[in-house]
Parts: C-alpha cells; sequence; structure tokens
C-alpha cells in the first residue's frame, strides 16, 4: 500500500500519481484501469473547498482527531473529555466536532441534548458549554460545563479563580427532527456535510478542535483527510489513536495506524481505554446503583451486608483499597497488548484509561469527569501528553 494519496490501491506498481502532468501517458500507466481518468486531468484538478476550509481552520491553532478503527471503544468519551479538559485550562479557546454522521454521541456527552445550530452572517454558530459556570442553562441555548444536570459545587471540577472559558460543539444530533431520527445516507450526502462543517462553522479563534469521528476508515475519513491535508501541521496538529485491549480491537486499529500513514496524518499517540476494571471496596458501602456486590456463587443471593459485617469485624483494611480486573487481556492477545502495538507503529503510547463507573455516569449526563474519579489521573496525564504533543 502506497503512503501516497494521489495513488490508487489498484493502481499498477510503476504509478506515477494522479497528480502528475504523466498521469495517464507513463509507459507504467498501460493496462492500469485508471488510466483513462488519469489521462482526463481529473487528478490534477484542485478542490475549491481546500482553500476555503483552509481559510476556515487558520484560526484554529491546534486540530486533534480522535480515530480508532474500531467502534464502541470509546472514542467520543475520549473526544468529549479530551475537550472537557482542554476548556479547563486558563483561557483556552476549544471546539469539538463531531463527524460521526450515523451515530452523534457528543451532544449527550457534553450535556447538549435537545439543543439547535444557529445561522448569523458570518455561518454556523456552534452551541456552547461555558466552563466554570454553576449556573443553569442560558437564553442562548447554551450549557454549563457541568453539563445539564451539574449540581456540584465546583470542588472537584476546577479551580475557582480560572477565567470563565468557553467549549463550542458542533454535531448534526443539533440538525435531527428527534433524537432517536436514523440518518440513513450514502457517503456524498455525509460527505457534503463534512465539507459545510469544516466550511461554515464560526469557531472564531481557536487554541484546540478536537473532532471525533466514527469508527473505520472509509467515507468519512478520507472526507476529512482530504479536506484537510491543506491545513494539517504535523507539528502542531494530529490524530489520538483509541483501542481497548482485546485483539478484536486493536486488529482494526492497525488498520486505522496506517491509514493514517497512508493520508500522511501524524498519530500523536494511541489511549488503551478500558485497560481493566478498578472497583474500590468502599463501594461495598454504598446502597446506590451500580455499587458492587456479593453474591453467593451457588444461589445467586446477595450477601453484601454479612460480608461487609465479617470483613470489618476481620480485615477492616481492605475498605482502602480496590479491586483491579484485566478484563479483556488474555493468552489469546496478539504482541503483548496496545502498548507494544504502539511500538511496533512507532508512535506513542499516552496511558490507559481503566474502566470506572463515574466516567460513565459524567459522559451520560454530561459533563467532566470528577477529580475524585479513578480514572481522573489517568486522564489528565493522557491530556497533559497530548497537549506537550502539539506545542
Amino acid at each position: 500500500m502506497s503512503s501516497r494519496t494521489d495513488i490508487p490501491d489498484n493502481a499498477n506498481k510503476e504509478c506515477v500519481g494522479s497528480a502528475s502532468d504523466s498521469a495517464g501517458k507513463a509507459s507504467g500507466c498501460e493496462g492500469c484501469p485508471n488510466q483513462a481518468k488519469c489521462a482526463s486531468g481529473e487528478g490534477r484538478k484542485v478542490d475549491p473547498a481546500l482553500a476555503e476550509v483552509a481559510a476556515r481552520m487558520a484560526s484554529v491553532k491546534h486540530t486533534i482527531l480522535v480515530l480508532s478503527g474500531k467502534g464502541g471503544v470509546g472514542k467520543s468519551t475520549t473526544a468529549a473529555q479530551l475537550a472537557f479538559s482542554l476548556a479547563s485550562r486558563k483561557g483556552a479557546k476549544v471546539g469539538l466536532l463531531d463527524v460521526d454522521i450515523c451515530g452523534p454521541s457528543v451532544p449527550l456527552m457534553l450535556g447538549l441534548v435537545g439543543h439547535e445550530v444557529k445561522q448569523s452572517g458570518s455561518g454556523w454558530s456552534p452551541v456552547y458549554v461555558t466552563a466554570n459556570s454553576t449556573d443553569d442553562d442560558d437564553d442562548e441555548g447554551d450549557a454549563t460545563m457541568g453539563g445539564t444536570n451539574n449540581n456540584n459545587n465546583g470542588d472537584d471540577y476546577g479551580d475557582d479563580d480560572e477565567e470563565e472559558t468557553e467549549l463550542g460543539v458542533m454535531s448534526i444530533g443539533f440538525m435531527l427532527p428527534e433524537n432517536d431520527a436514523a440518518v440513513i445516507w450514502r457517503g456524498p450526502r455525509k460527505n457534503a456535510l463534512i465539507k459545510q462543517f469544516l466550511t461554515d462553522v464560526d469557531w472564531g479563534e481557536l487554541d484546540y478542535l478536537v473532532i471525533d469521528t466514527p469508527p473505520g476508515t472509509s467515507d468519512e475519513h478520507i472526507s476529512i483527510a482530504q479536506y484537510l491535508r491543506g491545513s494539517l501541521d504535523s507539528k502542531t496538529d494530529g490524530a489520538v489513536i483509541v483501542t481497548t485491549p482485546q485483539e478484536a480491537a486493536m486488529a482494526d486499529v492497525r488498520k486505522e495506524l496506517n491509514f493514517c500513514k497512508k493520508v500522511n496524518i501524524r498519530v500523536l499517540g494511541v489511549v488503551e481505554n478500558m485497560s481493566g476494571l478498578v472497583v474500590p471496596m468502599t463501594s461495598l458501602q454504598q446502597n446506590v446503583p451500580g455499587s458492587m456486590r456479593f453474591m453467593d456463587t451457588a444461589t445467586g443471593v446477595d450477601r453484601t451486608q454479612e460480608m461487609i459485617q465479617k470483613l470489618m469485624a476481620t480485615c477492616p483494611e481492605l475498605f482502602q483499597c480496590s479491586v483491579a480486573v484485566d478484563v479483556f487481556k488474555t493468552d489469546a492477545t496478539k504482541g503483548g497488548g496496545p502498548k507494544q502495538m504502539a511500538q511496533q507503529f512507532n508512535v506513542p503510547y499516552l496511558g490507559a484509561l481503566p474502566m470506572d463507573k463515574e466516567l460513565c455516569a459524567a459522559c451520560e449526563s454530561g459533563r467532566r469527569l470528577p477529580k475524585s474519579a479513578i480514572a481522573s489521573n489517568a486522564l489528565e496525564a493522557i491530556v497533559q501528553k497530548v497537549i506537550e504533543s502539539v506545542n
């Protein structure tokens, strides 16, 4: 597979590239199924949309794509929490663009379900989530950084002395007639909307634009790569690749890494999501949904309270510990897992995020992961590495 985007996968070995003046005419073009198309000069035409995208993206300092190749590994979770964390930095201006046309999760994960896109003379206006604010939704349709369900006092999410910052969000989810409406579109219509997102959304000046993508390496990814090829800088922009530890996920993530290589998108690093299940023993003492319980293996009877009393009497120190289980790692995992995969592709390994019910709750209620959560330190370490890699 060639690393050049102007050489089709089914081209002859001696292909000079569709953008070459000799395309379709060189001796190596004989017998190629693309010869007639290349000779017509189609490959040398410059899409005018590239200039439009470049003009709009000129106000964005850093573009960070969140990719995977596999569905269900936590791309939207990673993108949402990355955007929340970046926007919490003092003075940071952050945008989050959701190009998952058929499965937009960003409105839910940002606490913006039910909001609509507004138009102005300068284009589409993003829906905004305001950081470091505990106010209810205002009349402009914006939400607080903690989401519409945020009822914390602010101490667990950020420093009170940080200046207010804003996180702008754009998604097809804001345009659907109802939340459960299916988007049944073919490639050209998806590509047209992605182009419109990149040319018509008025982000203003941004420090970071995070782009959440669907799984795979198909229409949406090709469109993003083509439209951004004149805008991405290998020193200041790049992609975060998300995977889970099982081979079924990594097999597709390897394809995504090869995709990035082919279209010349720099990989900022690999995030290992759902790296293991970590549950504090104190969860046994919490009578809330999602708490850990002791079940009788033979009968299925809940014996939690009985076992708590025995543990408190004989070994109370256990309640200062957490239980950790590597759920996905097995002997069948090739090459040792995501860290080794990153090494094989010569890209950074950004870190591992454990399964954490607080992370699930944060995403489903549209707020930033609280600092007290088990996954918080790991997430912030990953975000810091991303920041360092683009600055």
